[in-house]
């Protein structure tokens, strides 16, 4: 069972406080959705939680052990991250891209041994990039890329995956197989998942729990009937929506403005 906990961390940029006091904790086979309005900090939560920005104070323990006290390359070995844009300066394929991936686990001289090679094979395959593998990366829709990143974090073979915008640059049929993904593999490989989403209602759908950050703080944590209420959904991110529970799953849409006839 792995486990990654933020314990009252608060972080900056410089003199700009980002978070503040954020407390929460994830486990293998969950899915936890990160929600908020722009500006919340939910990618700088991201990032504390993947050990690429240390906090000010409070801590971040990977298996109850401090972030800051892991090698890098152990914490590549233990926590992959796909972050909302990813460029590279050289026209890699994307099986070279997924093969990123792997660069904390090859052996001496860095050669790929038979599990790199099938590690490799199964994140292409479970994105169905299997006739873009040859294609260069900088001439892939921006969906495509998207894919391309995701499988090389799972390429990784990480315990933990932190995913900030998965779906962004997808259109909604690979948005919904995106996440129908990794929420299987959160189960099947008992991934530790969390993901930024703008989407509410994709969260709703998907994530084991959501997770709701405003002003730098989390002002609720729970099951998505729990954190997506009216009275959230209108402080957090203002008028104008409204929430439907379906299916013990809350959905939030745009009320629709009514119509003024004319005499």
């Amino acid at each position: 069972m792995t486990t990654l906990a933020a314990t009252a961390v608060t972080a900056a940029y410089s003199a700009r406080v980002v978070l503040r006091e954020c407390s929460f904790g994830m486990s293998s086979g969950e899915v936890v959705a990160i929600v908020g309005p722009n500006g919340a900090g939910k990618s700088t939560l991201l990032r504390v939680l993947a050990g690429l920005l240390l906090p000010t104070a409070g801590s971040v323990a990977l298996d109850g052990v401090d972030l800051a006290t892991f090698s890098r390359a152990t914490l590549a070995r233990r926590i992959a991250v796909v972050p909302q844009i990813f460029d590279t300066l050289f026209p890699f394929t994307v099986r070279e891209v997924v093969a990123l991936g792997r660069t904390a686990r090859l052996g001496p001289f860095g050669r790929a041994a038979p599990d790199d090679v099938a590690a490799v094979d199964r994140a292409i395959d479970d994105l169905d990039l299997r006739a873009l593998a040859s294609r260069r990366i900088d001439r892939l829709s921006g969906g495509e890329r998207q894919r391309a990143v995701l499988a090389m974090a799972l390429a990784q073979e990480a315990d933990v995956l932190l995913l900030d915008e998965p779906t962004v640059h997808l259109d909604p049929g690979h948005q919904l197989a995106t996440l129908e993904l990794i929420r299987e593999l959160a189960t099947r490989r008992q991934l530790a998942v969390c993901a930024v989403l703008h989407d509410l209602n994709l969260a709703s759908a998907f994530g084991s729990r959501i997770v709701a950050i405003a002003d730098g703080r989390i002002v609720r944590e729970g099951t998505p009937i729990d954190v997506l209420d009216a009275e959230l959904v209108q402080a957090v991110f203002g008028e104008g929506l409204e929430v439907v529970a379906r299916d013990g799953h809350p959905g939030v849409f745009p009320r629709v403005p009514k119509m003024v006839s004319r005499p």
